[in-house]
Parts: C-alpha cells; structure tokens; sequence
C-alpha cells in the first residue's frame, strides 16, 4: 500500500529536521569540550522551544541517536563526545 505524497514530504522534513538537530547538539558539545553539559543545558541552548515538550524530545532523540551513533557517550544526564567525534573534529578543523 503506497503513502500518499503528503506522508512522504513530512517524513522527509522530519528526517531533515532531525539531522539538522542532531548536528547543531553534536556542535554545541564539541565547542564546549572539555567542559561537560547536561541534556537539560543542551535543551536551553539549542532548542528553539525549550520549555515545549517538541523542543525537549528533539534534543533527547538527538542525543539518544548520537549516542547510538558513537559519537557521544552519555551519563547520567552529562553528555560527551566520543574520541571518533572529537578526532573527526580535529580532522575538521585543519
């Protein structure tokens, strides 16, 4: 059974808008590294909407599929980057 066009377009936006999330969180804990943040900070700090429940769950999505990913470890509520990441960065960065 085929989707209608309009489900397809939103799973590509939503697909887009993940990865852009995912990549402004991964980012953001690079430019902080060492200093380790929490995903409540990353919330407050890349979120558009951080006191929404949409807002929330993107950044938690984005730090639960980076983690899967490899390139953040996360702790309790601290996040990380990886080695991978931080060596892809400094690779990045030359």
């Amino acid at each position: 059974m085929a989707r209608p066009a309009d489900d397809m377009d939103d799973t590509r936006t939503s697909s887009g808008e993940d990865a852009a999330t995912e990549s402004a969180v991964l980012q953001h804990v690079l430019a902080l590294h060492p200093a380790q943040v929490t995903v409540a900070e990353l919330t407050r700090e890349v979120s558009e909407a951080p006191e929404e429940f949409a807002g929330r769950d993107a950044i938690e999505r984005a730090v639960r599929d980076l983690t899967g990913a490899g390139l953040l470890h996360s702790h309790d509520s601290f996040v990380l980057p990886t080695r991978a990441a931080l060596r892809f960065d400094e690779l990045l960065n030359r």
